[in-house]
Formats: C-alpha cells, sequence, structure tokens
C-alpha cells in the first residue's frame, strides 16, 4: 500500500510539472533585460519607460531586480510618492542586490531607487498589472498624476530608433525576450522536489 501510495503521488507530481512546463505557470522578469538596476545611462535614458512596454505581464508574474547592494536598493512605493520621488515611507524596500516583487495584486505598482537623488535621474518604474482575465484596472487620480509626471520626464521620440531599439508597443512575442527563459521556474522546481521525495519511499 505504502508503495503503491508513493507511486500515485510521483505520477501527480510529474503531471503537474508537466502543466506547468507546458505553459500554466507564471513568469519572472529581469528588470531592464540586460542592464543591471541603476541610474539610466545617457545612451538610454528612457530604459525603464520602455522596458515594461515591451512585455505582456500577466498576474502573478514577478519582476527581478539586480544592483550591487552595498550602491542601491530598490522602494515599491505610491503613485504620488512616484510622482514626487519621495522616499520617506515606500510600501516595502529590498536591499539585498537581488530582489524579487511578486505582482499578485491587479493595478499600477510603483518602484523607484531607494538612493538618494537616483529617482530624480529616472531610475524608476511603473507597472501595469492586469487582471486574471487579462483586463486592466481603471486608472485612479493619483495613477493618473503619476503617468502625466512619468511623460513628462520621457524624452522624446527619435524620427528613426537606432538599430534593435525596444518599440512603445508592446511586441507580440514579448514572451520571448532573454528574461522569459525564466518561466515557471519557481513552481516547476517545487514540482521536482515532490517529485523526488515520492520516489525515494519507494526505496
Amino acid at each position: 500500500m505504502r508503495v503503491r501510495a508513493a507511486l500515485a503521488s510521483a505520477v501527480a507530481a510529474a503531471a503537474v510539472l508537466l502543466a506547468l512546463v507546458g505553459g500554466g505557470g507564471c513568469a519572472m522578469y529581469k528588470v531592464g533585460d540586460l542592464d543591471a538596476w541603476g541610474v539610466p545611462p545617457a545612451s538610454k535614458p528612457d530604459v525603464y519607460v520602455r522596458w515594461p512596454k515591451s512585455i505582456h505581464f500577466a498576474l502573478g508574474d514577478s519582476i527581478w531586480f539586480l544592483y550591487p547592494p552595498s550602491q542601491d536598493s530598490v522602494l515599491q512605493v505610491t503613485a504620488r510618492a512616484f510622482a514626487a520621488c519621495d522616499l520617506a515611507n515606500p510600501v516595502q524596500k529590498l536591499a539585498d542586490g537581488n530582489s524579487v516583487f511578486n505582482l499578485t495584486t491587479p493595478g499600477r505598482v510603483y518602484y523607484t531607487s531607494g538612493a538618494p537623488g537616483h529617482c530624480h535621474k529616472g531610475q524608476k518604474l511603473t507597472i501595469d498589472v492586469p487582471m486574471a482575465n487579462g483586463t486592466h484596472v481603471p486608472p485612479s487620480a493619483d495613477d493618473l498624476a503619476a503617468i502625466a509626471h512619468a511623460a513628462a520626464d520621457e524624452p522624446p521620440e527619435e524620427a528613426e530608433g537606432p538599430a534593435g531599439a525596444l518599440s512603445d508597443s508592446a511586441p507580440s512575442d514579448a514572451h520571448h525576450s532573454p528574461s522569459s527563459a525564466l518561466r515557471a521556474v519557481a513552481g516547476a522546481g517545487s514540482v521536482l522536489a515532490a517529485a523526488a521525495v515520492s520516489f525515494a519511499l519507494l526505496v
């Protein structure tokens, strides 16, 4: 009976793993893709404005900030604090250099550097998290003010962007960006662990 139960558990775990790998899992995206979290360089002053427009975020996805912990941090802030670059009372602060935020609530979320002066230099990011059905929550008055402030800070569009520049509209293959390789890693890992434990009981 014990062997049969363990085998059934292992088969169930494997089935869940296949479902996750087949696209049922959530995605994790590295903020800025190849660029670390930091003050935008002169060559890409709007990197944190363009980057979220290149990705189709979904409820349950995660974003990953990579930076030197001795030099920077990440703050999740309110819309008003985002617009004013007010770092005094963040919703959440992470400073480990390898920070992950889970997008679990529909609506706009706002992030900025915790280093003095960095927010005013463009090191801030907003993401519009859709509901489970893919539709977006209407912006609040504070959201609209933050959006207007971010648009005012955005550099003017070039007539013809440089080769390889990100488009303002999200491409249909956005999930094929380098950061999308992290898709469903956490979920698949936990299922693999469950399968391993189940098979260990057979021995």
